[in-house]
């Protein structure tokens, strides 16, 4: 019968949280630092300590006062909730410059998530060999996620392809989708997709760049439409 702790739910923004303070927690650890205060914890993550002790609650962790948490074990903590104790290889549909990229990224593999397939509609593309990997038909799609046990595609295709490449992900059994083409995909409610649209993200930069600009910007926009 599963524990209380399995079965609770974590909230999605402590979810989103927890990569965050896993991060700083292993860089901590392989500078020799063998616990951490919550207040330095939220300074490095850029949230506030209440909100930190209160993450990590959902853990078990509650860290020991005037001593503060375990960095090793919290690591272990982390770890195991996200599911990183063991590797989910990943498939990318999409051998453009974007896929290219993606598959020759190392941090995928150190971080437990190798790249097992990648594959393409291209006849052009198809057959090459992109770190390591050679590209297939994206119709061997369903035999590379049954051999390999992939659970976890990519999308990096161009817009107009990515519902398509949407489709045959769900079609082959893939259950969570890493979608980078900025358009909103239609899939089973059993499917979870994370959206990165690096537009979205620089238009957030932009707008802090203009705060911190001030009235720079605003005259150099007058001076250019005068």
């Amino acid at each position: 019968m599963p524990s209380d702790r399995s079965r609770r739910r974590i909230p999605d923004a402590t979810v989103a949280r927890l990569p965050v303070y896993l991060r700083i927690l292993t860089e901590q650890a392989e500078e020799g630092v063998d616990s951490m205060s919550s207040d330095r914890l939220a300074e490095l993550a850029g949230v506030n300590a209440a909100k930190v002790r209160k993450d990590l609650s959902y853990l078990g962790s509650y860290g020991t006062r005037g001593v503060g948490y375990e960095v090793a074990y919290l690591v272990y903590q982390i770890r195991r909730e996200l599911g990183l104790t063991r590797d989910w290889p990943v498939v990318i549909v999409g051998a453009g410059n974007l896929g290219q990229a993606l598959a020759g990224y190392g941090g995928f593999g150190e971080r437990g998530f190798p790249v097992a397939g990648v594959v393409d509609i291209d006849p052009g593309k198809v057959g090459s060999v992109l770190a390591g990997v050679r590209v297939r038909h994206i119709d061997e799609l369903p035999s590379i996620v049954q051999a390999k046990r992939v659970s976890i595609g990519v999308i990096a295709t161009p817009s107009l392809a990515a519902q398509d490449a949407a489709d045959h992900l769900v079609a082959a059994g893939v259950t969570s989708i890493l979608n980078f083409a900025p358009v909103v995909l239609t899939v089973p409610r059993s499917v979870e997709v994370r959206k990165v649209d690096l537009a979205v993200e620089l238009q957030i930069l932009c707008y802090h760049e203009q705060r911190r600009g001030g009235g720079l910007h605003a005259v150099t926009t007058r001076s250019a439409t005068a």
